[in-house]
């Protein structure tokens, strides 16, 4: 199977702003762990990137500023916030109840569709993690692909705008892991939590998949933190 990246659920392009499109890319941009922690952006090559002039950039900068996701230095540089271990820590005990939550919820709600198309993200993240030379960006990818296939499974509109939420904060710190640790996807145990949470969703039993997601974060980020990265 070829599994297909999902595009971001978005409303009817008429009934958004420039500034709501801008920041649903970046916020994606934050998601999915393509800037790290620290990281500046520019708003000028932001704003030449996205096709658009520098107000719905500003926009949308503000409103992510807003929501901690990116922060005004005191030079005025606009930057991915630096992430403390303490922090860290505080940030995957919320993931862990949120995010198990919402697994144990798609477990009773899921359809075969869905087991399908987690399934096949399962196989390319996989399969990314046996080659000799895998793509990082796209195994960082295909994790976050199927970690929110699981999560819309769950039928909450509520559920999965916390939980972007939460990733708007946790993507930037994997993407340091991944970047720190090139041999990191060799070791992981993902692989092994992914087979449990499928094999639940698909015996529909929500002890299970809470269980599987619940140690897929921790087991992440007990080794971030044993790295070292991240300043106390």
């Amino acid at each position: 199977m070829n599994a297909r990246l999902p595009t971001t659920e978005m409303e009817p392009l008429e009934r958004m702003t420039l500034g709501d499109r801008a920041y649903r890319q970046i916020a994606d941009l934050l998601i999915a762990g393509r800037l790290a922690p620290g990281e500046r952006m520019s708003l000028r090559s932001t704003a030449e990137a996205l096709g658009v002039s520098m107000m719905p950039i500003r926009e949308a900068v503000t409103r992510l500023v807003a929501d901690n996701a990116l922060e005004v230095t005191p030079n005025r540089a606009i930057r991915v916030p630096m992430m403390s271990a303490t922090r860290f820590v505080d940030l995957t005990a919320a993931r862990i109840v949120v995010e198990g939550h919402a697994a144990a919820r798609a477990a009773m709600s899921r359809d075969n569709a869905d087991i399908e198309r987690i399934a096949e993200l399962e196989e390319a993240f996989r399969k990314e993690t046996q080659k000799r030379k895998p793509d990082l960006a796209a195994a960082v990818a295909y994790n976050q692909a199927l970690h929110f296939a699981v999560y819309e499974a769950a039928c909450s509109p509520q559920l999965a705008e916390m939980i972007r939420s939460l990733w708007l904060k946790a993507g930037p710190v994997i993407n340091l892991d991944f970047r720190a640790n090139p041999d990191r996807l060799k070791h992981t145990r993902a692989v092994i939590f992914h087979a449990d949470l499928i094999d639940a969703l698909a015996k529909s039993d929500p002890d299970r998949a809470r269980a599987a997601v619940e140690q897929d974060i921790q087991g992440a980020a007990d080794f971030i933190i044993s790295q070292g990265h991240l300043p106390e």
